[in-house]
């Protein structure tokens, strides 16, 4: 399609294709002519209306030009760590003549934070991602201080993953904040971060980190290929490389974990897993995923464990629920009513006889009213969208049973389904859970129970099917690992879990030495048998 789209745009009428400007090769260097430089530079931004060119003078016969452009850079630190040295050295009246840009690093620019280079497209690189370029006369050097603008939203509790008990921060759109929010978790040098540049338009930093030693090299490796053979425009959020990387696109289960938390990417990578930031996102996604991360929540390590293990029983259960409630109604109901008790049976047709549809269309109905009042809240205004959902829920439901539309059973389980759904504590792992209600209420309504017996072995199939990152995605439950198990279907206590999982830590299995049992009154007998 190329050569037709190259054919149609050249006929008459049409404008000609644009063509990448810089007029200059990518690998083409600065020349000894700063007047030259500057008009490729002029060149390369023109139409740019907040590019700056700024010439600064010295003894009157040396000029400098710095470059930047003023809605990506703080202009105090140029004017604190670049103009006013420069201005300083000029009024000594000193005769010089820089013949290395090293030499104005050494005696002139007052910050660390540079870097040398002679090539016109790293300069444009690093100028459109918020670093200065300066130029001196006689030179083929430029020099590239990073005086990026600091200006970011403070760090605050993420509104997806709110706790009770836990850390309040959470990452933000800028990526050395993220960065640092990892590395005050895990203070060791073997903590790495590999850097990738990915979109030919938005330049966007992706950074990899993980703790050598412990993550699988195999696994590394595969984050480094699947990352570095992206090509696309631009990346505006984590969710263009996750989309890029899942192993399976079509699974409506997440295979890439996202996170607004620090502690959970740092907890993550303690078990050996790959963490991926991505610059201007708060969301970091964590690979490998398996189905039990979707179930736990990060608060479950902070309060003691037999709650913890009672709450992750009451998702299990709720999980059920948000998938077989309203297919087991439309099944028992329209396929089997010998099923359930004669009183309940009598209460359900009483409650059903003013209505004219389908017990499965009810269902349907009142799903597709409900998903449609919960996107609702979410996109209307903070201060209304709550009140819309709730009170729309209450008012459309009790319409529809007073008309006769639908009957109140099936507003009972659909409004239980609802809340089962917010007991998952992953959105994007929840998300998966809601698609699935509505094939499994199309086999309940044609085929019965035996249309749900189907379905659940279709979805425990697909599960067992899937990988992520060549990591099975129901391990440790398929295939079986029992000293896994015990983060699985009970959360151990922290002084209990002496290994690390073995899908991703089997490098370094041991995370802690064992018999750390609280023991207590141990200390005071010991003193008293040494006494």
């Amino acid at each position: 399609m190329k050569w037709f789209r190259k054919w149609l745009y050249t006929k008459p009428g049409y404008p000609i294709i644009p063509e990448d400007h810089p007029s200059e090769d990518e690998n083409s260097e600065l020349t000894m002519d700063i007047a030259h430089n500057e008009n490729i530079f002029r060149d390369i931004f023109q139409k740019s209306d907040d590019i700056v060119f700024r010439r600064v003078q010295i003894c009157g016969q040396n000029y400098w030009l710095i470059i930047y452009f003023e809605t990506l850079v703080d202009e105090v630190l140029i004017d604190d760590y670049v103009l006013k040295p420069m201005v300083a050295h000029s009024d000594k009246q000193e005769q010089v003549v820089i013949e290395k840009t090293d030499a104005l690093d050494d005696h002139i620019i007052s910050t660390g934070l540079t870097c040398v280079t002679s090539k016109i497209s790293e300069i444009v690189k690093q100028v459109l991602k918020g670093q200065a370029a300066v130029l001196t006369t006689g030179n083929c050097d430029a020099m590239l201080v990073k005086v990026n603008s600091k200006s970011h939203r403070s760090l605050e509790e993420p509104s997806s993953e709110p706790v009770i008990r836990g850390p309040r921060d959470g990452f933000i759109e800028n990526l050395s904040t993220n960065i640092g929010l990892i590395r005050s978790r895990i203070k060791s040098s073997r903590l790495k971060m590999e850097c990738f540049t990915i979109g030919e338009l938005t330049l966007t930093e992706v950074v990899i980190t993980y703790i050598a030693g412990i993550a699988s090299e195999g696994v590394i490796e595969e984050v480094r290929d699947r990352i570095s053979r992206i090509r696309i425009d631009g990346i505006i959020d984590s969710g263009y490389v996750e989309e890029f990387i899942e192993d399976s696109p079509y699974s409506p289960f997440p295979l890439v974990h996202s996170t607004e938390r620090p502690d959970v990417v740092a907890a993550e990578l303690l078990e050996g897993k790959i963490a991926i930031i991505v610059d201007t996102s708060p969301f970091v996604l964590i690979v490998p995923m398996t189905f039990w991360t979707g179930l736990q929540a990060s608060e479950d390590y902070y309060i003691r464990w037999p709650i913890a293990t009672f709450v992750r029983w009451i998702r299990f259960l709720f999980i059920s629920i948000a998938i077989l409630a309203p297919p087991l109604y439309v099944a028992i109901t329209t396929f089997n009513q010998e099923m359930i008790p004669t009183n309940l049976v009598l209460s359900i047709a009483s409650s059903r006889e003013p209505v004219p549809l389908p017990a499965v269309i009810e269902a349907f109905i009142m799903e597709i009213i409900f998903e449609a009042l919960r996107e609702a809240g979410i996109r209307l205004p903070k201060q209304i969208g709550q009140a819309i959902s709730i009170v729309g829920a209450l008012v459309i439901g009790q319409a529809a049973v007073l008309a006769g539309i639908i009957s109140a059973p099936v507003v009972i389980i659909v409004s239980i389904t609802g809340i089962a759904a917010f007991t998952i504590p992953r959105y994007s792992f929840a998300n998966g859970i809601r698609l699935l209600r509505f094939p499994m209420l199309f086999l309940a309504g044609t085929l019965g129970l035996y249309g749900i017996v189907v379905g659940l072995i279709g979805i425990v199939l697909h599960i067992t099917s899937l990988r992520s990152f060549g990591v099975p995605y129901f391990t440790p439950a398929a295939p079986m690992n029992w000293s896994d198990l015990k983060d699985v279907i009970i959360r151990a206590p922290i002084w209990a879990k002496t290994l690390r999982p073995q899908s991703t830590g089997s490098n370094n299995p041991d995370s802690e030495p064992a018999g750390q049992k609280p023991r207590p009154g141990y200390v005071g007998r010991r003193k008293g048998n040494s006494e």
